[in-house]
C-alpha cells in the first residue's frame, strides 16, 4: 500500500468520525434548545388530530375509515416539512460564523455539512414514531403489522434524508436563513396539498388529478399506505426509491462542491 492510498483511507475515516462528532454537536444543540423539536413533536400530533376529526367524516364517512388514509399522509407531510430545517440551520450557522470557526479546527471540511444532515435523522425518527403512536391512540390499526410499519418508517426517513439535500443546497446558496425558509415553504405547500395526502385523487378535477398523480409525494404516501395497510410493496415504493437516489446523485455533489468553495 502506497502513501497516497494510506492517506486517502485515513482522510475518509477521519471525515466519517468528524461527521458523527458534528452530528452529536447538533443533537446537543437540540437538547439545549428543545424548541427546535417542535416541528417533529407538536406538529404531527396537532395535524393528525385536526385533519382526522375535521375531515374524517366528510371524506371517509367516519374517523376510523379515514385513519388508514390520513396517517401515512401526515407522516410524509411532517417528515418532508421537517427536512427544511436542514437548510435553514445550515444557513444560520454559516451566517453566524460558526463554520468560520470550524475552519480553524483539524477536522474534515465536509464534516459540518454531513454532520448536520446526520443529526436530522434523529428528528425524523421522532416524528415518525410520534405520528404512528398518536394514530394508534385514536384507533389506527395498520393491517400490515409491526414489521411493515417499521419498514415504512425506514423508507420514509430514507426518502426524506434524500430530499434534505435539496434544502441543504438552498441553505448553501441562499443569502440568509429566512430566504431558505421562504423558498422551501413556497415549493413545499403546493406539493403537500396537490397530492393524495388528505383527499382521494379521484375527487379532484381531471387536470388536477394528473398533477396529484405525478406528484412525488403522492408516490411516497401511496407506498407507505400499501406497506402499513396491506403489508405489500408496490411500484410506488420502487419509484420513490429511484427518485430518492436520483436526488442524492444530483444534489449531493452540487451541494458539497458549493459548500467546499465557501467553507
Amino acid at each position: 500500500m502506497n502513501t497516497r492510498q494510506l492517506n486517502s483511507r485515513t482522510s475518509i475515516s477521519q471525515a466519517v468520525r468528524n461527521s458523527f462528532t458534528m452530528a452529536y454537536r447538533g443533537l446537543l444543540k437540540v437538547r439545549r434548545t428543545p424548541e427546535q423539536l417542535f416541528d417533529v413533536t407538536f406538529q404531527p400530533i396537532i395535524f393528525t388530530l385536526m385533519f382526522t376529526y375535521i375531515f374524517g367524516g366528510a371524506i371517509a364517512g367516519n374517523v376510523d375509515n379515514y385513519l388508514p388514509m390520513i396517517i401515512p399522509g401526515i407522516l410524509i407531510q411532517t417528515l418532508i416539512g421537517a427536512s427544511v430545517a436542514s437548510g435553514v440551520q445550515l444557513r444560520d450557522d454559516m451566517d453566524k460564523g460558526v463554520f468560520d470557526r470550524f475552519k480553524s479546527l483539524p477536522i474534515a471540511r465536509i464534516a459540518p455539512l454531513a454532520g448536520a444532515l446526520l443529526a436530522d435523522v434523529v428528528r425524523y425518527v421522532i416524528a415518525a414514531v410520534l405520528t404512528f403512536t398518536i394514530g394508534f391512540l385514536i384507533g389506527y390499526r395498520p393491517e400490515g403489522g409491526v414489521a411493515s410499519v417499521a419498514l415504512a418508517i425506514v423508507f420514509s426517513i430514507g426518502c426524506t434524508w434524500a430530499v434534505s439535500w435539496i434544502f441543504a443546497f438552498f441553505g448553501v446558496i441562499a443569502r440568509n436563513a429566512a430566504s431558505v425558509q421562504g423558498i422551501s415553504m413556497l415549493a413545499l405547500f403546493p406539493l403537500m396539498f396537490l397530492s393524495n395526502a388528505f383527499v382521494p385523487v379521484k375527487t379532484m378535477p381531471d387536470w388536477l388529478q394528473w398533477i396529484a398523480k405525478a406528484n412525488p409525494l403522492s408516490h411516497m404516501i401511496t407506498a407507505v399506505r400499501e406497506l402499513t395497510n396491506h403489508g405489500t410493496i408496490g411500484t410506488d415504493f420502487i419509484i420513490s426509491l429511484i427518485g430518492a437516489g436520483a436526488i442524492v446523485a444530483i444534489f449531493a455533489p452540487i451541494t458539497v462542491r458549493v459548500y467546499m468553495r465557501r467553507a
